[in-house]
Formats: structure tokens, C-alpha cells, sequence
């Protein structure tokens, strides 16, 4: 199994209890879908390694304390924390047919309902404030801010992402700033070369 094929669930946050559970948060919109799970990956020094779940007990705000096979100590527990949590990709829950997972449209053509065609999505950045998508437009990187007002519909079949950029984005990101032309120069910052006496 590669990190491609795979999606980040989550991680460990904490070893919980002496008989080598730990506290896991899974990082997901709908956490109590994956109350059933009987093995997960765990990113070990690279490489996902497979652990087999012999009990999951979901707590709140997407937290839940696991007991691997295997794991029956505190200390063997310790070295888990911190680890990341990986599931396969087809173990995605199905979305409605206007919703996407963001791995599902990287390389799909960005257009704009005014503009046209606009470049391609290369990546998301998730954010605690706001997910931002990111494409390449002239030269420049552009981050798309991803919402219902902005992001309009995935067309898959053409793998086409439709959307109503916020007036002057682009502009932010393209247009050169004049403000170094614009500064004064800054009392002391002469050149030097008129200093002689």
C-alpha cells in the first residue's frame, strides 16, 4: 500500500490507560463512520504498516481510544504517539454528486464563470481558518479560497472544476506592487558613494 492509494484519517495523540491503548483523533468531517474499523496504516519511519484494531471505542469531537493486536504496554503504546493514521482511498465514504474529495480533482482545468479557462489544480492547503485550493495562472500561484460561493460544480467526465472567483483575485496574486516606486527613500539610506568629503 503507497501513500497515493491512501487517505490521512487521522493520528495518535496520547497513550491512554496501561495496557497499551492510545487516544486517537480522526481528522474527518464525519468521524462516526469509521466506528467499525478493524485495521487501520500507521506512517512508521516512511512506510505505512499495517495494525489490527482489537477494540475501538469512539469518544467525542472525533476522538476515540484504540487497542491494537500486539500493543499491551504503556511503553510499546509511547511509541505509537504522534503517528499518523492511514486508510486506503475506497474506504472514502461516497459523496453527493456535486461533492468532491480534493485528491479526486488535482489536475482538473479551473473555470472561471467569467474568464474562461484558467490553469489547473496542483494542490489544497487545509487551513484552520479556510481550505484553499491551489493552481498555477501566468506564472503565478493562485489560491482559491474553497466554499459554496466560489467553488460552483465538478464536471468529472471533463474533469473540470467550475468557479465564480471573488472580484480582483487574481490581481492580488498577478499585478506588481508599486510600493517600493512609491516609498520615499528612508533618511540615513543614501548612497554612500556621495558621502566623501
Amino acid at each position: 500500500m503507497t501513500l497515493d492509494a491512501c487517505f490521512q484519517l487521522g493520528y495518535i495523540v496520547r497513550t491512554h490507560g496501561t495496557k497499551g491503548q492510545v487516544v486517537a483523533f480522526f481528522d474527518v468531517d464525519f468521524p462516526e463512520e469509521y466506528d467499525e474499523l478493524e485495521s487501520v496504516f500507521l506512517l512508521i519511519n516512511g512506510k505505512l504498516v499495517p495494525f489490527f484494531i482489537d477494540d475501538l471505542n469512539p469518544q467525542d469531537k472525533g476522538k476515540s481510544i484504540l487497542k491494537f493486536e500486539d500493543v499491551d504496554t504503556v511503553v510499546q503504546a509511547e511509541k505509537l504517539k504522534g503517528t499518523s493514521l492511514y486508510l486506503p482511498l475506497k474506504m472514502l465514504p461516497e459523496l453527493k454528486e456535486d461533492q468532491f474529495y480534493f485528491h479526486e480533482v488535482i489536475g482538473y482545468t479551473v473555470v472561471d464563470s467569467v474568464l474562461g479557462d484558467l490553469g489547473t489544480v496542483e494542490t489544497f492547503f487545509d487551513l484552520p481558518a479556510q481550505d484553499l485550493l491551489a493552481m498555477q495562472y501566468q506564472g503565478h500561484e493562485i489560491l482559491i479560497p474553497v466554499n459554496d460561493e466560489v467553488i460552483q460544480r465538478t464536471d468529472k467526465a471533463e474533469k473540470k472544476l467550475y468557479v465564480t472567483l471573488p472580484e480582483g483575485l487574481l490581481d492580488v496574486y498577478t499585478k506588481p506592487s508599486n510600493r517600493m516606486e512609491e516609498e520615499p527613500p528612508i533618511a540615513g539610506e543614501e548612497d554612500d558613494d556621495d558621502d566623501a568629503v
